[in-house]
């Protein structure tokens, strides 16, 4: 990524990994996982993609914000996160894209979650 971004991409994984401390543990595990791979994914691109890239990523974690306060109300179990994908946005994406987001949807939709995360009680030390 052009050496211009670099401040405004720390600042925006780091509001991005903040923001997922809201989400259930399973969806908070995956999606920082998701996030850490797709920054890494993207540390060489050009000028334009960076562009398009941070912009996109601004949009989530403004709709991550705005969700969070909107639970706030709601039980855990009432929580709901995420928002549909148009299909015009479908159509932007390259084929890799679309094989990356089937095997995210999979993964968050699975009855049985790959994670199994429990939040310690331990004081830390």
């Amino acid at each position: 990524m052009p050496a211009r971004h670099v401040s405004r991409v720390r600042a925006l994984y780091r509001r991005i990994l903040l923001l997922h401390r809201v989400l259930p543990p399973d969806l908070k595990s995956l999606g920082d996982q998701y996030v850490k791979d797709e920054f890494k994914r993207h540390k060489t691109v050009g000028s334009d993609e960076a562009q398009r890239f941070l912009q996109e990523w601004e949009v989530y974690a403004a709709v991550l914000w705005q969700q969070a306060n909107e639970n706030r109300q709601n039980s855990p179990e009432q929580a709901c996160f995420g928002t549909a994908l148009p299909e015009e946005k479908l159509n932007d994406f390259r084929d890799e894209q679309i094989g990356q987001l089937q095997e995210l949807m999979q993964e968050a939709t699975k009855p049985n979650r790959q994670f199994s995360i429990t939040e310690s009680t331990k004081p830390k030390f």
